[in-house]
């Protein structure tokens, strides 16, 4: 298995490892990590893979690209380590929660807890350099992710894909909306937040009922 992605991503995604594109792209990030400061770490790229293992994704939380201030992004979408201050659209995403199921709002701003009951905090690029915004875009990610997100589509059912923002709805058309629910909305980030477009879309009550109607068990958000 190549780099340090958990063996239950192996048979799905060996066409991709093998692929030219990947390895340009291994090569692409590892010389950006070697002349500039990046993120996240790199041991943890891919820990949205070895956090949610392939036969137990329940739900897909695309993201855009990892956080890029120093110390946030731990390779889960809009996730950060237990300690640090929650950045405004995981704030906004806790205040939906509250809202929607009345789950008090979280000390600890670490989504790993949802990682491990099923779902794939997914950022469309896994990487970024330093206090530059999209920087590793069309470095290969998006051909990569993209990948992954047919792969889950056509092999699994019933799974439950929040698109939230421009970006991530442009993905409907790579999802098979026949087999799965697709929750989109404006981003959580204040300026669609505080412009109508995010609270209220009770996402978290939608996505818990079809997971118990199909038999699964909810997400503890």
């Amino acid at each position: 298995m190549p780099l340090n992605i958990h063996r239950s991503w192996e048979k799905h995604l060996k066409n991709e490892f093998e692929s030219i594109y990947f390895q340009k792209l291994v090569k692409c990030y590892k010389k950006e990590y070697l002349n500039s400061k990046c993120y996240p770490p790199q041991n943890l790229i891919f820990n949205a893979f070895n956090q949610c293992y392939f036969d137990d994704i329940k739900v897909v939380l695309l993201g855009q690209d990892p956080y890029h201030s120093e110390g946030q992004a731990n390779g889960l979408s809009f996730s950060v380590s237990e300690g640090l201050p929650h950045p405004p659209s995981l704030i906004n995403i806790f205040k939906e929660i509250e809202n929607d199921l009345g789950i008090p709002y979280p000390k600890n701003g670490s989504l790993t807890r949802w990682s491990s009951q099923g779902a794939l905090l997914l950022n469309s690029t896994l990487t970024v350099r330093e206090n530059e915004a999209g920087s590793h875009q069309k470095m290969g990610w998006e051909v990569f992710t993209d990948k992954v997100i047919q792969k889950l589509s056509k092999e699994k059912k019933h799974l439950v894909f929040f698109l939230w923002g421009g970006y991530a709805k442009r993905k409907i058309k790579i999802i098979d909306s026949s087999k799965h629910l697709i929750l989109s909305s404006g981003h959580p980030s204040p300026l669609s937040a505080n412009r109508g477009f995010w609270f209220g879309n009770k996402h978290f009550s939608q996505c818990n009922n079809f997971l118990k109607f199909n038999g699964y068990k909810a997400i503890d958000w």
